[in-house]
């Protein structure tokens, strides 16, 4: 569903990510983990067109990402929850999620929304400023489903957010595939959490994939060790 060959990206005359290549296939969770600094970011980013990078090759679903800008990679299947989740404090939890529906021929939310984040549904007409760190969470990644993506990009999802709501988080994120049949891509640092949702994880380290495992086969006290400072 997703294959990335050979990526690069730099900062002007640094170098920040050096030839990463990776495939997650339809309906996997693919998890990026690494500590802060690491990459991470820069890396969803550049997935998104937002940064510049270059690639061999970078496809979702058969279909070329290369030179694209960011609006032309959600058209193709891409979706972006960015890290610290960026909604829109002044506009209701309603008004946030459609933003994500401007290219969409109906203005009704689908039934599947609300039904997967009933708080949402709740709080549809309160301010999305006024929603805790995990509410605000759940409205970013519901605002990014509404585009109908093949892959749904999720970076630092538990950042800042209480533990009682990351499983809440590792739960819907499981429903979501198990509904929609889509592929996610994740970055972290909880490995818990990680290890609730990811198929396959893998550690990035100064830019570099240095570990890659199945979760069955995780040994979780090295995936600690490259995650210690």
């Amino acid at each position: 569903m997703f294959e990335i060959q050979d990526l690069n990206v730099s900062y002007g005359q640094s170098q920040v990510i050096h030839g990463l290549s990776f495939k997650a296939e339809r309906n996997e969770t693919l998890a990026i983990m690494g500590r802060n600094g690491m990459g991470k970011t820069t890396l969803f980013k550049s997935l998104m067109g937002i940064l510049p990078s270059k690639a061999a090759k970078a496809t979702v679903d058969g279909v070329d990402l290369n030179g694209n800008e960011s609006h032309e990679r959600v058209a193709k299947g891409l979706a972006y929850v960015p890290q610290g989740r960026m909604i829109f404090p002044t506009m209701t939890v309603q008004e946030n999620i459609m933003t994500g529906m401007e290219k969409s021929k109906t203005r009704e939310i689908p039934e599947d929304i609300y039904a997967l984040f009933p708080v949402l549904f709740e709080m549809r007409n309160r301010k999305g400023g006024n929603l805790s760190g995990g509410q605000q969470q759940q409205l970013a990644i519901a605002r990014a489903l509404v585009t109908n993506p093949k892959v749904l990009l999720l970076d630092e999802p538990t950042e800042g957010i209480q533990p009682s709501i990351i499983k809440d988080i590792a739960k819907v994120l499981n429903e979501i595939r198990k509904m929609r049949e889509i592929t996610i891509i994740v970055s972290e640092q909880v490995l818990s959490f990680t290890m609730e949702i990811a198929d396959r994880i893998i550690v990035i380290d100064k830019g570099k994939f240095i570990h890659e495992n199945k979760r069955e086969e995780v040994d979780a006290a090295k995936i600690k060790s490259y995650l210690s400072v």
